[in-house]
C-alpha cells in the first residue's frame, strides 16, 4: 500500500522536499546565476520616475470610472448610494436606466479625465468616454465631507450628436 495520500500512486515528483534527485537533474551542468546590477544613488536616480512611483489615481479619476460603470449599466445604481450627497443619486436614478454610456461591441472606457478645484474640498471634474469612434463628455462635481470622504455632488452628461452635421464624413 502506498503511503503518501496526497498524491496519485504512481506520480513521482522531484521537486518535492526530500525527494531523491534525478539522474536527468544531477546530469545537467548547473547554469550560474545572472549577476544583477548593483543598485547605486546614481542608477536610482537615471531609473524613471514611472518605475519607481506608480501612478496613484485621483479622486476624480476614480469617480469617473466609478460614474461610468454606472452609467454603461456594468454596475447598479446602488453602488453609489454611499459615494453621492444631494441630489446627485436621484439624478443617477434619472441617468441610469437609459444607460446613456452603454455601447454594442467595445466597452467605454475613461479617456481623460481632469479637475479644477475652485475652493478647499471641491473638484469640478471633467471626462471624456470613448468607446470605439464615439466620445462623449461627462461631467460632475465633488465635495469632501468632513470625514475627508469624497462624495458626488452632481453629475452631467454630454448630449449624442443626433445631427448629420455632427457625424463625421
Amino acid at each position: 500500500m502506498h503511503k503518501d495520500r496526497t498524491r496519485p500512486q504512481g506520480r513521482r515528483d522531484p521537486r518535492r522536499p526530500g525527494a531523491p534527485a534525478s539522474r536527468a537533474a544531477t546530469a545537467r551542468p548547473t547554469a550560474a546565476p545572472t549577476p544583477r546590477p548593483a543598485t547605486t544613488a546614481a542608477a536610482a536616480v537615471a531609473a524613471p520616475t514611472a518605475l519607481r512611483h506608480p501612478h496613484r489615481p485621483t479622486p476624480h479619476e476614480q469617480f469617473a470610472e466609478r460614474l461610468l460603470a454606472v452609467l454603461s449599466g456594468r454596475r447598479p445604481v446602488h453602488w453609489m448610494l454611499g459615494h453621492t450627497i444631494g441630489e446627485a443619486y436621484e439624478q443617477l436614478v434619472q441617468l441610469a436606466p437609459r444607460t446613456p454610456l452603454r455601447t454594442r461591441g467595445t466597452l467605454p472606457v475613461v479617456r481623460t479625465c481632469g479637475g479644477f478645484h475652485p475652493r478647499p474640498g471641491v473638484v469640478e471634474a471633467f471626462a471624456s468616454i470613448a468607446a470605439g469612434e464615439q466620445v462623449r463628455a461627462m461631467a460632475f462635481r465633488l465635495e469632501q465631507g468632513r470625514d475627508l470622504r469624497w462624495r458626488c455632488a452632481a453629475v452631467e452628461l454630454g448630449t449624442a450628436p443626433t445631427s448629420p452635421a455632427c457625424t463625421p464624413a
